[in-house]
């Protein structure tokens, strides 16, 4: 079974939503996208609320949101027990994301990052595997 991949965001995100759900599919993902489906205004609330319950309730694997600075995305979704969102703006924190928070859902910062960037990080993020060890018990120490 492929892995199922939530992906939403914001207007701002929009078009990096669009391709990354086309690159995604074309690599054999199940995606579930969340939306928007315009590049009209949109409250990211709307879009990323039903995106984390798909993750909690283990509908979806991992998700991907995207909005202009991925701060909104990020503090949104984290409001959710058992989502560890993180904003990523590189490669290298994507993986680390992975390996030493267990992070479920990446959050892309579209204004501050080419497409090109922004489809590495989810290429790293997706394929990085959680460490375990000495991060585990801190990842239990999170939700309050």
């Amino acid at each position: 079974m492929s892995k199922r991949i939530a992906i939403g965001g914001d207007h701002a995100g929009f078009e990096y939503k669009q391709k990354l759900t086309e690159k995604l599919k074309a690599h054999g993902y199940e995606v579930k996208d969340f939306g928007p489906f315009s590049d009209e205004s949109v409250d990211y609330p709307d879009h990323v609320h039903p995106l984390a319950v798909a993750i909690k309730n283990q509908e979806i694997d991992e998700g991907i949101l995207i909005c202009g600075s991925g701060n909104g995305v990020a503090m949104t979704a984290n409001k959710h027990t058992d989502i560890r969102a993180a904003l990523c703006w590189n490669s290298e924190l994507a993986a680390l994301a992975r390996q030493h928070n267990n992070a479920n859902v990446i959050c892309i910062p579209a204004r501050f990052v080419s497409y090109k960037e922004a489809e590495e990080m989810v290429d790293t993020f997706l394929s990085t595997n959680f460490e375990g060890g000495r991060h585990e018990r801190r990842i239990k120490k999170i939700s309050c």
